[in-house]
């Protein structure tokens, strides 16, 4: 679990963060949403100590992370897996060695071991005829996948993904947004994710987070989305179309 106490941030006396207090839960999938410029991104990387917030407390699993040294916060980041945008793979490497590049750098186990469990983490994404190929050699898609082989091959406590459906046909995002969903229970961990993609929302969206210009919003499932009275929330997701939709169907289907 990840808690997020009273978070404040500004940029040239800006306010971009405003008194954000929020709990990430552990074993679900937890959604960050909100229009660009909304402060989601700032939020995402207060989380993970790639920023540092003016004032509040970041706390895994009741562990303040801002206020820890610098050999504290090292050891907390080897527990954090994360999955970027773009992938962010290395192109020289193979899919094998991607995957193999966080255990290379941080574990201590022998080259067989560490090489049996990046073999095993390709298999959990379905890519395990991929080892030899280069990332240029392989679909977005897939490349996805090998970014979250990465993000789980030190078994990581904490799972950040910051739009991992960025780039992808509707049809490989549900297959990325099933793989973190199941991911997510599978190892119970506190997934946090980046997204705009109404899809994911509706569809994975088991705790989700609206942000407006730096403040929470609203907090609260996928389902109650549905009986929402919060205009900004609803105008936000309205945009898409794609609730206007579902609920259009929810009504003919009680009609009927």
């Amino acid at each position: 679990m990840i808690e997020l106490k009273s978070i404040y941030k500004s940029f040239e006396g800006r306010t971009v963060l405003e008194d954000i207090s929020t709990i990430f839960e552990n074993g679900k999938t937890n959604l960050i949403i909100g229009q660009s410029g909304s402060g989601k991104t700032v939020l995402m990387k207060s989380i993970v100590g790639l920023l540092t917030p003016d004032r509040g407390e970041v706390l895994y699993d009741g562990r303040d992370f801002l206020a820890m040294n610098k050999k504290e916060r090292i050891a907390l980041r080897r527990e954090m897996g994360m999955i970027f945008q773009s992938a962010a793979l290395f192109d020289s490497m193979t899919v094998l060695e991607n995957v193999m590049f966080p255990l290379d750098m941080f574990s201590r186990d022998n080259y067989r071991d560490r090489k049996k469990r990046a073999q095993f983490c390709l298999e959990r994404v379905n890519l395990s005829g991929a080892e030899q190929k280069y990332p240029g050699e392989i679909s977005g898609g897939m490349q996805k996948r090998v970014a979250i082989a990465r993000a789980i091959a030190l078994r990581p406590q904490y799972l950040f993904c910051d739009e991992p459906n960025s780039g992808l046909d509707p049809k490989t995002s549900l297959v990325i947004d099933d793989l973190i969903h199941d991911i997510t229970t599978e190892y119970n961990m506190t997934t946090i994710i980046n997204t705009h993609d109404m899809n994911s929302v509706l569809g994975i969206g088991e705790s989700i987070l609206f942000i407006y210009e730096g403040r929470k919003e609203w907090h609260g499932t996928k389902e109650e989305i549905f009986t929402s009275s919060n205009e900004r929330l609803n105008k936000f997701i309205f945009a898409s179309d794609l609730l206007q939709k579902v609920k259009d169907m929810e009504r003919t289907t009680r009609e009927g």
